[in-house]
């Protein structure tokens, strides 16, 4: 398989061994902390693996950091323009995500994407790092954040805490949204934090602390 200099596999290759090896991790803890396979996790750091949503998102929960630390190079001198077919879609179990934009200010960093919920489908997520904040463009979306459903339209917002396990669900015909993911350092040292706590009582699943 050939990789392209800067597509999402080698951009995801780079970031993801360079910060496991940040982390001072071996393959082989990173996969037990992770559940994800050794074999798998050494075919996204040689560029020929195929990610999906729920492994990026789960690796960068472990590893507790932004999800645009494993998916984004470094920032670009000048205007930053971003054309829709030209962005690699990241797909999940009912989303296809394209990174738009990292932006860093302070000790806050904010990640934009553009987000599209398939026809009757729902993305589940265990959470990860950050404040969540969706608008909806079009179509109806169901939110489900640790029990409490909320239903969106076009126009309409939700924030929340995007470490509670969430999903959303396109409720009639696919939705079109705009994500935005915040956060703060203070954010990497709690999550890094409660996963060191999961690794250390074998009663607990690494990947959800419970």
């Amino acid at each position: 398989m050939t990789v392209t200099e800067g597509s999402v596999r080698a951009v995801l290759a780079a970031n993801l061994k360079r910060v496991r090896t940040q982390r001072g991790l071996s393959l082989s803890e990173l996969a037990r902390r992770s559940r994800i396979g050794k074999a798998t996790l050494s075919e996204l750091e040689s560029g020929t693996g195929n990610p999906t949503i729920e492994t990026v998102f789960g690796l960068a929960r472990v590893l507790a950091v932004p999800i645009s630390d494993l998916l984004e190079d470094g920032p670009a001198a000048g205007p930053t323009v971003v054309r829709a077919t030209e962005v690699e879609v990241l797909r999940g179990e009912g989303v296809e995500l394209r990174p738009l934009r990292r932006i860093e200010t302070g000790d806050a960093v904010f990640e934009l994407y553009d987000q599209q919920v398939r026809a009757g489908a729902t993305q589940h997520s265990l959470g990860h790092l950050g404040t969540e904040h969706t608008v909806v463009q079009s179509g109806r979306l169901g939110v489900r954040i640790e029990g409490r459903e909320v239903e969106l339209g076009p126009g309409d917002y939700v924030g929340f805490d995007a470490a509670t396990p969430h999903s959303y669900t396109a409720l009639d015909g696919p939705v079109r949204s705009v994500l935005l993911l915040h956060t703060r350092a203070g954010d990497r040292l709690h999550l890094a934090d409660s996963f060191a706590s999961a690794n250390d009582d074998p009663s607990l699943d690494p990947a959800t602390g419970e």
